[in-house]
């Protein structure tokens, strides 16, 4: 008996095209990629049409065994022809080269460096701090000015908010947003923005939410617009007044509403006094 699978151009699971993806997928070839991501696009096609089947009547006087034999035939044809996007979308993922560090010959520009010496994590949590705070201690230096708020207390904020740089927010292709600090794309914003689930906790239950976030050009623009912010917001003045006391600046946030968070002060005063540590651990 003839299968389905066969009139269809052996999409689904023809042994010798799967072998010869094997082979084409170890030598990294460009065409299995697109011929793999096209076969699930096929495959999805195929499955929605067949759901699309099975929802429609089909004991009329002209339906039988014969013709729905047909009819999931025609569909799995059609399913090679329909195009949704969906293998677009994964050829530009499977196919985005990972990034590494440029070769001894490169000239790097400054802030891709950055960024990628940011993904190679030190082996030790203490090496992993002082790599933190060395990465982002001059901006912390230049918005400590303009505040009054200790650089290191920033320094810990930031850590917290990004997971010490490792949980940034990213655009969808992959892009850091630079916003260390969690800030979002209120309506007075005119800059760029990305969209990104984040957990918010409505009478103390967290829930994950959408939300959309302020995008950066460079580290020092979001620690001077974290700068300005609670510069210019009222709210935070009582933050700025007692800022040269750990807990009363963490706490002090969590009351101004800067995080719904119930536990952000604890959380916060933690990483301020983490970083203490490294710091009498190193003699600075």
């Amino acid at each position: 008996m003839i299968k389905v699978t066969d009139i269809a151009g052996g999409v689904a699971l023809d042994p010798k095209n799967l072998s010869n993806l094997r082979r084409d997928a170890k030598a990294n070839s460009p065409e299995a990629v697109k011929t793999v991501a096209k076969q699930m696009e096929g495959l999805f096609v195929d499955m929605m049409l067949k759901s699309m089947r099975q929802a429609t009547p089909q004991d009329g006087p002209l339906d039988n065994d014969q013709t729905r034999l047909f009819g999931s035939m025609l569909d799995s044809q059609l399913s090679q022809h329909v195009q949704v996007g969906l293998a677009d979308m994964m050829i530009k993922q499977l196919s985005r080269p990972a990034i590494k560090p440029p070769s001894s010959t490169e000239t790097p520009p400054p802030e891709p460096m950055a960024e990628v010496a940011a993904t190679t994590a030190p082996q030790s949590k203490t090496e992993r701090i002082q790599a933190f705070m060395s990465r982002f201690a001059p901006h912390a230096e230049q918005a400590s000015q303009a505040t009054g708020i200790p650089a290191q207390f920033m320094l810990s904020q930031a850590a917290l908010e990004s997971g010490w740089g490792r949980r940034e927010i990213r655009t969808v292709d992959g892009t850091v947003s630079r916003n260390l600090f969690g800030i979002k794309a209120t309506k007075n914003w005119h800059g760029r923005t990305v969209d990104c689930v984040t957990t918010e906790y409505i009478n103390g239950v967290a829930h994950k939410q959408v939300e959309k976030f302020r995008a950066y050009d460079s580290y020092a623009e979001t620690f001077e617009d974290y700068a300005n912010l609670l510069r210019n917001n009222p709210r935070y003045r009582k933050v700025l007044d007692n800022a040269r006391d750990p807990e009363d600046f963490a706490y002090g946030l969590q009351r101004a509403g800067y995080a719904t968070d119930p536990r952000y002060g604890s959380k916060l005063v933690r990483i301020i006094q983490q970083m203490d540590r490294v710091q009498a651990s190193v003699g600075t």
